[in-house]
């Protein structure tokens, strides 16, 4: 599915939520997670891709993959909870969306915390013991 396609559906998709809401709000819903579901299912193989491309320039450059593996993660995190808050927005649960986004950050604090010591040992090295 192309971006023209994605972009389509995302109209054709607002358009009968805009329609349903008054009639059957709970169908409305339904047909916007059903949309954002298909959008994320069609954009799978383009971040494997993407996930290959980060492991490929690692390997080149010669990063350790633990590093590597905790930036996709990381990545990973941000945008399964930026989906997850705005199905949430969408629902009319910004309070529930502001607790997954809290939570997301906190995960992805939890997996910089080797990366962050990793670099400030590094510039530990370089400084001169006193």
């Amino acid at each position: 599915m192309d971006i023209l396609q994605i972009v389509t559906l995302g109209l054709v998709a607002s358009l009968l939520f805009i329609i349903l809401k008054d009639v059957n709000s709970t169908f409305a819903f339904f047909v916007i997670v059903i949309t954002g579901i298909i959008i994320f299912i069609s954009i799978i193989q383009q971040i494997g891709s993407i996930f290959q491309l980060i492991q490929t320039l690692g390997a080149k450059a010669q990063v350790d993959g633990m590093y590597l593996e905790t930036i996709l993660k990381i990545i990973g995190i941000a945008y399964i909870a930026e989906l997850g808050a705005n199905i949430t927005k969408d629902a009319g649960l910004a309070s529930v969306a502001s607790k997954i986004e809290l939570a997301g950050k906190i995960f992805i604090l939890l997996l910089a915390v080797p990366i962050i010591t990793a670099v400030i040992e590094a510039i530990l090295r370089f400084l001169p013991a006193t």
